[in-house]
C-alpha cells in the first residue's frame, strides 16, 4: 500500500507517546505526567505531556499535535514552493528531556508526517525526524550506546541509511553562530517518501521506537552519579546552546509558531533553569574542556 494512511500514522504516534512517557515515569518512580489537551483554533489540536522537578528529570515534556488548515506558513513552503496553495495536515510526536544530574544528557526525539492536497493533484506527503543527543559530560560509552540504537533502528532498510542520516544530524543539529554542534548527534531525516508510505513509515517507527533503547540506558547508569556546584553551574551554562538553536534554527519550532500553534507546547523544550556567561571558556585539562575536545567533534562513534 502506497496511499497514505493518516489514520495508521495517528494511531502510531499515540502509542508512541504513551510507551515513552510510561518509560519515563518508571525511572522516576511512579511520579506522573501532567496531561494538557488543547485545541488550535485554525484546526486541529494535540495532547501535552509535561513532567517538571523530577527526582532524576527536572523537564521532560512529550508532545502529540495533529493541526491542519488551508494553507502553509512561509517555513514550509520556503524550499517547498509548489506547496503554496494547498491545505495540509502535519503531525508528530516530539519531546526533550532535561535531566537534572548534570552527568546524564539532555536527549531529543520526534518523528512526524505531513501532507498537503489539493483538488485535481496527487497529495505529497512525507516523513521526517530522528534523535540526538547533548551530554554535558562526555562518556564513550554511553555515545557508543546511543549510536549503536541509532544504527540498529537503520539496519532494516539498508546498509547507507545509518551514515546518511547520521550525516544530516550533524549538520543540522550545528550552532552556525557559535561554530559548534550542539551534542554528539544521532539520526535526522526529512522530506522522506521515495520508498513509498509502507516502508517509509515504518522506517519513522523504526527512529521511534528505537528512542527509548537508545536513551534509557544511560540514564539508568548516570542518574545516580554524585555532583557539585561545579558541574551544575557547567551543565546551566551549556543548556544556553540548547535554548539558542530551538529559537533561531529548529524547523520545528518555527513551523508551529507559524502555523498559530500552541505556544507552551512549542516552547515546552526549553529548560527550566538556564545560564549564560561572557566569554567563557573551560581551564585545560578539565572534564569541561573534553566535552569541547573530544565530544562536540563530529566522528565515527561506532
Amino acid at each position: 500500500m502506497n496511499t497514505p494512511d493518516i489514520d495508521q500514522v495517528k494511531e502510531y504516534l499515540l502509542t508512541l507517546q504513551d510507551t515513552i512517557c510510561q518509560a519515563l515515569t518508571e525511572e522516576e518512580a511512579g511520579q506522573q505526567f501532567i496531561e494538557d489537551s488543547w485545541t488550535r483554533e485554525a484546526g486541529g489540536g494535540g495532547r501535552s505531556r509535561v513532567l517538571e522537578e523530577g527526582k532524576v528529570f527536572e523537564k521532560a515534556g512529550i508532545n502529540f499535535s495533529h493541526v491542519f488548515g488551508p494553507g502553509l506558513p512561509a517555513s514550509a513552503t520556503a524550499h517547498r514552493p509548489e506547496l503554496a496553495g494547498r491545505s495540509f495536515q502535519a503531525m508528530g510526536v516530539s519531546l526533550v528531556i532535561h535531566p537534572r544530574n548534570p552527568y546524564v544528557p539532555t536527549s531529543h526525539a520526534n518523528v512526524r508526517f505531513f501532507i498537503a492536497e489539493k483538488d485535481g493533484a496527487d497529495p505529497v506527503w512525507w516523513f521526517g525526524g530522528g534523535f540526538d543527543l547533548t551530554p554535558y559530560y562526555g562518556y564513550e560509552e554511553d555515545v557508543i550506546q546511543w549510536h549503536t540504537a541509532a544504527k540498529a533502528a537503520c539496519a532494516p532498510f539498508g546498509p547507507e541509511v545509518y551514515a546518511k542520516y547520521k550525516k544530516w544530524c550533524d549538520e543540522y543539529f550545528y550552532l552556525k553562530h557559535r561554530n559548534e554542534p550542539r551534542g554528539v548527534g544521532g539520526l535526522f531525516f526529512d522530506d522522506l517518501n521515495e520508498w513509498g508510505f509502507e516502508k517509509s513509515f515504518a522506517f519513522m517507527q523504526s527512529v521511534g521506537d528505537h528512542y527509548v533503547q537508545a536513551y534509557r540506558p544511560i540514564v539508568q547508569k548516570r542518574k545516580d552519579t554524585p555532583y557539585g556546584e561545579r558541574e551544575r553551574d557547567f551543565q546551566l551554562y551549556r543548556r544556553g546552546r540548547y535554548v539558542e538553536f530551538n529559537l533561531v534554527y529548529d524547523r520545528g519550532t518555527l513551523f508551529g509558531l507559524q502555523t498559530g500553534g500552541r505556544t507552551e507546547s512549542i516552547l515546552m523544550s526549553l529548560p527550566p533553569l538556564v545560564s549564560w556567561q561572557y566569554n567563557r571558556h573551560p581551564e585545560s585539562g578539565t572534564p569541561e574542556a573534553r566535552l569541547y575536545e573530544v565530544f562536540l567533534k563530529p566522528q565515527d562513534w561506532i
